[in-house]
């Protein structure tokens, strides 16, 4: 879906002015001079990884320099983001964050660092729809059927949840349509689908990126959950078509680094992620993949710093009022 337009807010790079002016001007002048390494919050394979090496590679050679990923999953990519914040403010640490990392555990776990304040956005970079995919085996045709016959109050269907976006949104379809399930926890996407594709777990929401299973046959998908269908599947609708509005949650990917991270530093990286992102052949494989590129006037620091923020506010309260807690 089309990232909303949100009242920009201006971004103050703390920690940067303690600099000497002529250490500042040094490293804008010299920066980078050696690789630079991007954190990935979760295992290699999932929305994340694939968003952060695709962007990675169209920044290496604008850059000069290698762009090592480096994967840290488990805890909602806590202890990933954990990293970045106690990194030297120096611009060769670096983030793909997302909705999922730098918002909602801010609400489900005790952090040891301030997602609103101890980061230095960067850019957003791509946003993607949830969509509802299922075992083959359900009999239901399309999404208002499913929702009948969730709705009958069938025993022990089960649904499975990866990271903390796929919990919120699993509980908001759980809200809206009523119908009750059993919850199974997972570390990541891979493996929830991967057993929905086996038969042994119902239902789970996940990615345009696992669009391929569907098309192979592997499971079914019902629903986008966003305000308008997906290019990739226009044949499947949202759930704001079948009365279900409120069951929208589109995940955003941005690039964050350390507090404190000179905004010349940040600048130099903002521009090589924006001339990344116009390349053609890097924009056709993420729309394959069922990614939006954010529109260039919206890819600057200001305007994550502003995602982040608006989204706090949205979703912190409804995690609370679901009773979501860490896994």
């Amino acid at each position: 879906m089309k990232p909303p337009h949100r009242r920009q807010f201006l971004h103050l790079a703390a920690g940067a002015a303690a600099l000497p002016a002529a250490s500042r001007i040094t490293w804008a002048q010299t920066y980078p001079m050696r690789p630079i390494t991007m954190i990935v919050p979760f295992a290699a394979g999932g929305p994340t990884d694939v968003a952060g090496r695709i962007v990675a590679q169209g920044m290496r050679e604008l850059l000069g320099q290698p762009i090592i990923i480096e994967n840290i999953g488990a805890a909602d990519g806590t202890i990933a983001v954990g990293r970045l914040a106690h990194a030297r403010p120096d611009g060769y640490t670096i983030d793909m964050g997302a909705l999922t990392t730098h918002v909602l555990p801010g609400a489900m776990y005790r952090l040891q660092y301030d997602l609103l304040n101890d980061f230095e956005p960067v850019t957003p970079a791509i946003t993607a729809p949830y969509l509802l995919y299922a075992r083959t085996t359900i009999p239901s045709k399309d999404l208002m059927e499913l929702i009948s016959w969730l709705k009958t109050g069938r025993p022990n269907v089960s649904i499975g949840v990866g990271s903390a976006g796929y919990r919120v949104v699993t509980a908001l379809f759980q809200r809206e349509t009523g119908a009750q399930f059993t919850v199974v926890p997972y570390r990541g996407l891979a493996p929830a689908m991967q057993d929905v594709i086996a038969g042994q777990i119902d239902l789970c929401f996940g990615t345009p990126d696992q669009l391929s299973l569907a098309r192979s046959g592997n499971v079914k998908v019902y629903g986008v959950a966003s305000e308008r269908r997906l290019a990739l599947v226009p044949d499947i609708p949202t759930f704001g078509e079948t009365g279900l509005p409120a069951v929208s949650f589109s995940i955003w990917y941005g690039l964050f680094a350390p507090k404190g991270t000179p905004r010349n530093i940040i600048d130099k990286i903002n521009a090589a992620a924006a001339q990344a992102l116009a390349d053609s052949a890097l924009r056709s494989r993420l729309a394959e993949l069922g990614f939006e590129i954010f529109p260039r006037e919206q890819q600057t620091p200001e305007v994550l710093g502003a995602l982040v923020r608006a989204d706090s506010a949205k979703w912190w309260p409804l995690i609370k009022e679901f009773g979501i807690k860490a896994e």
